[in-house]
C-alpha cells in the first residue's frame, strides 16, 4: 500500500478483497483529480445559502435557458433498466435483508449506502462484499435462530447502487493527509469490483446520486464516472445513474442536471422526504416556510404535486423516467389488523397518483408492498413505462414554492411524532442501523431530517399548536420525557416478550439528549450525520 494512504478501519476476514492495494490506488486517482472540486462546490453550497438569507430567490436560471429550450434527448436506457415500475430500498446489511429484497419480486433494488445505513467502516465493507458476492451468484445465509436458509432466486431485481452525498467524508480513508469523499469511497468500489461482472451478466453498473444541488456537481459526477470508465477499460456510457430530485434547489435546474449527465442518466427520482427537508432547511432563516404537521405535508399537497409533475414532464421531454417516490409503511402480521389496512389504503390512494402523473415506477421500503405496488402499475400501463405520458402543465417558480396554509395545522401528536422518530432513530443509527421501524413506518435519515428541521423552526419561530400553547424549550422537555418513558417500556415489553437482547446496547436517553441539543441549538446542523459521524 501506498504511503500516502491510510486505512483507520479494522481489517476482518475478506475485508482485503474490498480494500485491495489495487482498489485504493483507483479512489487515490479520483480523489487526487476531482476531490479539490468537489470541496469547492460544497463551498459554493454555503454562499447560495447566505445568498437565500439575505433575501435572494430560487429560480430557474437564466444562464442555462437555452439547454432548457431547446430539444435534445439523454443517451440511452440499458434493456435491464426499462422496467421500473416497483423499486424497493434498503442497506447492503445485513445479508439477510440484502437478499430478501434481491428476490423480493421489485423490478430494481437500490441497495444503499447513504440514507439507510450507518456508515460504520464494517458496514460499508461488509456492504461492499455482500454487493461482490450476490453478482458472483455466491451469496447465501442461514439464520442461527430459525435456521432459515437465504439463497438466491434464478430472477432477482436488478441491482442499483446508492453512494454517499457529496457532503460526506470517509473518515477511516485518509489520503495525502486528506479524508476521502464518501462518494468517491462508495462508487470507486462498486465500480472496481463488479463493472465488468455486471456487464457480463447481461446487466450494468447502475446509481443513484444523491442530495446533488446545482448542475456544477452533476458535471463533476459526470467528470468522475467518465473516468472511470476510461480506467477501467468502459465504453464512455456505460456507467448508468437516475439522479435523485431531493433539494429545493435541484427542482429549478432538471433540464440541466440530464444535460450534465446525458452520456449516462437515465432518469431523475422524486425524493420526496429529503426535498421536504430541503425546502425547510433552505428557507429556515426566514419565516416564509413553518409547514404543519408531517403527516398533513403529503404528495396531494399542491407545491409537492407540482414539483413532481415538472419532474415527470421534464424528464419524459427527454426520453428520460420520471421516478415516483417512498412508501414508507410496512406491512407486517403483528401489527393491528386496522393499520395494515390503513397503510396499504394509503399506499393504494399514493401510488394512483403517481401512475397518472405519468411515473414510470416508484420505490417501497418493504417486500410485503411489492405485490400490491405492482398491481397498480402493471395493470395499467401501457407497456413496461410511462414515459410518452405528459402532464402538459405550465409549472412556474411559485408553484413550486406555494406551502400550506398553518392556521391551527401543528398539534402535539405532530410535535411527539417528530420527536418519538427522532430519539428512536437516533438511537439505533448510533448502534450501526441506519434503518427501522417506527410508528409502523420505516424511518431513515431523511424522513429523521424532517422532524428535526420542523421541531428547529417551530422552536425558532415560536409557533403556537392550535390549542394556543407556545412551542417552546419547556413543552418540547415535558414532551421529550413522556416520549422517552414511553419508548423504554415499549422495548422493555418487547424485550421481555422475546428475550431479545440486542437492544441492550441502545441508549434512548443518550439519543434523546443528542437530539434535544441538534433541535434547540443556535445553528442548524447541515445534516444531522454530519456530526453523527464523528461519534461512531
Amino acid at each position: 500500500m501506498s504511503k500516502s494512504i491510510k486505512i483507520s478501519g479494522k481489517i476482518l476476514s475478506r475485508y482485503n478483497e474490498i480494500v485491495s492495494d489495487e482498489a485504493l490506488k483507483f479512489i487515490q486517482e479520483i480523489h487526487e483529480k476531482f476531490n479539490h472540486k468537489r470541496l469547492e462546490l460544497l463551498s459554493e453550497r454555503k454562499k447560495r445559502q447566505n445568498d437565500i438569507d439575505n433575501g435572494g430567490k430560487l429560480d430557474f436560471l437564466e444562464e442555462t435557458k437555452k439547454i432548457r429550450n431547446d430539444n435534445w434527448k439523454i443517451k440511452n436506457i440499458p434493456k435491464d433498466l426499462l422496467k421500473r415500475q416497483v423499486e424497493i430500498t434498503g442497506p447492503p446489511v445485513p445479508k439477510k435483508m440484502f437478499i430478501s429484497a434481491l428476490n423480493s419480486g421489485a423490478d430494481c433494488y437500490m441497495t444503499d449506502f447513504e440514507d439507510s445505513l450507518t456508515p460504520t467502516f464494517d458496514n460499508l465493507i461488509q456492504g461492499q462484499l455482500n454487493l461482490k458476492d450476490a453478482i458472483n451468484k455466491k451469496i447465501d445465509f442461514t439464520d442461527p435462530k430459525s435456521g432459515k436458509e437465504y439463497k438466491l432466486n434464478e430472477k432477482t431485481a436488478v441491482l442499483i447502487i446508492r453512494p454517499r452525498g457529496l457532503h460526506l467524508d470517509e473518515k477511516n480513508l485518509e489520503i495525502n493527509g486528506e479524508r476521502a469523499s464518501g462518494t468517491f469511497f462508495d462508487l470507486a468500489l462498486s465500480l472496481f469490483h463488479n463493472a465488468k461482472k455486471l456487464l457480463e451478466n447481461g446487466s450494468g453498473p447502475y446509481f443513484y446520486l444523491p442530495k446533488l444541488e446545482h448542475y456544477l456537481e452533476c458535471r463533476l459526477l459526470n467528470d468522475v464516472i467518465s473516468f472511470c470508465e476510461k480506467k477501467l477499460g468502459l465504453e464512455i456510457g456505460t456507467v448508468k445513474v437516475t439522479v435523485l430530485i431531493e433539494t429545493i434547489n435541484a427542482v429549478f435546474q432538471m433540464d440541466e442536471f440530464l444535460w450534465e449527465l446525458k452520456d449516462h442518466i437515465v432518469g431523475l427520482n422524486a425524493g420526496r422526504w429529503d426535498y421536504l427537508f430541503s425546502y425547510q432547511k433552505v428557507y429556515r432563516n426566514t419565516q416564509k416556510v413553518i409547514l404543519p404537521d408531517r403527516s398533513k405535508v403529503n404528495m396531494f399537497v399542491p407545491f409537492m404535486s407540482n414539483y413532481n409533475k415538472l419532474l415527470v414532464d421534464t424528464c419524459h421531454r427527454r426520453g428520460a423516467f420520471g421516478m415516483g417516490g417512498m412508501s414508507a409503511q410496512v406491512i407486517a402480521k403483528a401489527n393491528p389488523k386496522e393499520v395494515n389496512e390503513k397503510a396499504l389504503a394509503g399506499v393504494k390512494k399514493d401510488k394512483e397518483r403517481e401512475l397518472n402523473q405519468g411515473n414510470d415506477g416508484a420505490w417501497v421500503a418493504h417486500p410485503s408492498l411489492v405485490e400490491p405496488v405492482k398491481n397498480i402499475f402493471e395493470k395499467n400501463f401501457d407497456g413496461p413505462n410511462q414515459l410518452k405520458k405528459f402532464n402538459n402543465e405550465k409549472i412556474k417558480r411559485r408553484d413550486l414554492l406555494d406551502e400550506p396554509k398553518i392556521e391551527n395545522a401543528i398539534t402535539e401528536l405532530g410535535v411527539r411524532e417528530n420527536l418519538n422518530e427522532g430519539i428512536e432513530y437516533m438511537a439505533f443509527w448510533t448502534i450501526g442501523t441506519g434503518c427501522c421501524v417506527v410508528n409502523y413506518l420505516m424511518a431513515d435519515a431523511a424522513t429523521c431530517e424532517v422532524s428535526r428541521a420542523q421541531l428547529w423552526i417551530w422552536l425558532k419561530y415560536k409557533v403556537k399548536l392550535d390549542d394556543g400553547r407556545v412551542v417552546d424549550e419547556k413543552l418540547i422537555d415535558e414532551l421529550i420525557a413522556d416520549e422517552l418513558n414511553k419508548i423504554k417500556k415499549r422495548f422493555a415489553a418487547w424485550k421481555e416478550r422475546t428475550g431479545d437482547k440486542s437492544l441492550d446496547r441502545v441508549s434512548f436517553e443518550n439519543a434523546a439528549k443528542t437530539f434535544k441539543n441538534m433541535i434547540t441549538k443556535e445553528n442548524f446542523d447541515d445534516f444531522l450525520t454530519l456530526p453523527l459521524y464523528e461519534k461512531i
